[in-house]
């Protein structure tokens, strides 16, 4: 089986969550402490914009605001991805110039969808994805993920890593990710530069097995996820499950009670944040789920809760 090829970026790259007052506007200070927690916390790298971020809560002068606020921080410090996803081609490759421009080491984008219902096929998904690598230099991560509603077959994404230049990286969120990892693996070979493991690591230790390279995770605990890629990589395939089934209940506690709220509350909870609150008309998280969520973080003494005191 030929063998993907070497990585320029492996391990942990988590969402940064986009910090609001509680009238809604961006706070920029809260921003810029959420991203100092998360590098120190042990991220290799951080991506912006995503869903996890409230991505579709953003007007577009915000999202301009937040890259080149957030890239300026960061300071090269570690790589960041930036989210680009839009329907329209053109709109997505300039958005997607631009993020390189400010200085994004990759970006995310995930395939044309609105709504329930608007979604195209897979010759013009091709040719968006062709048209944002024209516009381009550095790698862009496919997303393949519930929220767009788009059938990505195994074979259609290596046939895009084979056709097109800057295609090389995949964050696999579906229903079995490790199988379709392994078929994509299996499929491009060494055009898949990034078989890449997401929904908030819910299935992490299956998708490294099955050849994941990275991870895509919410923000709330690096401290704890980055550790079990380490081990994993490095051979310490015991250590690593064994740290995975120790941070699992948190995991868990994200992925199907509080989602892209967890972060903010766990920041939020430690004084990194100022507001944890969603931008309206999204709903605070369950304020039950929040104290379940706030009892884990303590048993697992999650940096969150300590690094700003």
């Amino acid at each position: 089986m030929t063998e993907p090829r070497s990585a320029r970026y492996q391990g942990l790259f988590p969402v940064v969550p986009t910090t609001f007052t509680e009238t809604g506007e961006l706070d920029l200070d809260s921003q810029k402490r959420c991203v100092d927690f998360m590098i120190d916390a042990g991220s290799n790298g951080l991506c912006i914009l995503a869903n996890f971020s409230e991505q579709f809560l953003l007007a577009d002068d915000e999202r301009e605001v937040l890259t080149r606020a957030i890239l300026a921080h960061v300071a090269g410090r570690v790589p960041v991805i930036v989210t680009t996803t839009h329907f329209s081609s053109k709109v997505c490759a300039e958005r997607s110039r631009r993020a390189q421009d400010m200085g994004a080491a990759m970006l995310m984008v995930m395939p044309p969808y609105h709504g329930a219902t608007f979604r195209v096929g897979e010759p013009q998904i091709h040719a968006f994805y062709q048209q944002v690598s024209d516009a381009v230099t550095i790698p862009i991560m496919v997303q393949d993920a519930p929220a767009a509603g788009t059938p990505l077959s195994a074979a259609f994404l290596a046939r895009m890593a084979r056709d097109i230049e800057h295609v090389a990286y995949f964050k696999i969120e579906t229903a079995g990710a490790a199988s379709k990892l392994r078929e994509l693996i299996r499929l491009g070979g060494e055009a898949i530069e990034g078989p890449w493991d997401g929904e908030e690591a819910i299935t992490l230790v299956p998708d490294l097995e099955a050849g994941a390279t990275g991870s895509m995770t919410g923000g709330g605990f690096p401290d704890g996820i980055r550790p079990i890629l380490d081990d994993y990589r490095a051979g310490r395939r015991d250590k690593a499950i064994a740290g995975y089934e120790r941070w699992l209940p948190l995991i868990n506690i994200e992925n199907r009670q509080c989602g892209f709220l967890a972060a903010k509350a766990l920041m939020k909870e430690g004084g990194i944040i100022a507001c944890e609150a969603p931008r309206h008309p999204w709903p605070a998280v369950n304020p039950d789920s929040r104290s379940l969520l706030i009892e884990t973080a303590r048993r697992l003494d999650a940096l969150a809760l300590r690094w700003a005191k």
